[in-house]
């Protein structure tokens, strides 16, 4: 199964998301990101539903099952996780001050490389982890 990367970035009032392989395809929710999901799907629907109508080109990818794949940039994964996660404890997983996160997270400042890497190794590692548990 394909994968399709859906680039997401927050908004002032909730998300917005493109797609490479759509071009000039964007999305936009006064939401939570459950909502763009939604509307992502729907809206890649009728985008192939339209092109084959109209008998325009669209990529093949969506003629096969395919997997959605949400790319966050910095900003909007760390806003997206700061109800779940406090910046005590982000900190605690990738190691950069509480401060400087809820600067990134508020787009107060962008993080170097080096700095975006650290915190989505910090996620990863968390994840490896969390799927490594079971229950008794």
């Amino acid at each position: 199964m394909e994968k399709v990367i859906i680039e997401v970035a927050r908004t002032e009032k909730g998300y917005s998301a493109a797609c490479s392989l759509l071009p000039a395809w964007v999305v936009a929710v006064s939401g939570n990101f459950d909502d763009l999901q939604r509307e992502v799907k729907e809206s890649i629907y009728f985008y192939i539903d339209c092109a084959k109508e109209d008998g325009d080109k669209y990529p093949s990818v969506f003629d096969k099952e395919y997997e959605l794949q949400y790319k966050f940039d910095i900003q909007s994964l760390l806003y997206f996780y700061q109800n779940i996660f406090s910046f005590a404890s982000l900190q605690n997983l990738t190691g950069i001050n509480q401060k400087q996160l809820s600067h990134y997270a508020a787009g107060r400042s962008k993080p170097r490389k080096e700095q975006a890497e650290k915190i989505m190794k910090g996620f990863h590692k968390l994840a490896e982890d969390l799927y490594k548990v079971s229950v008794l």
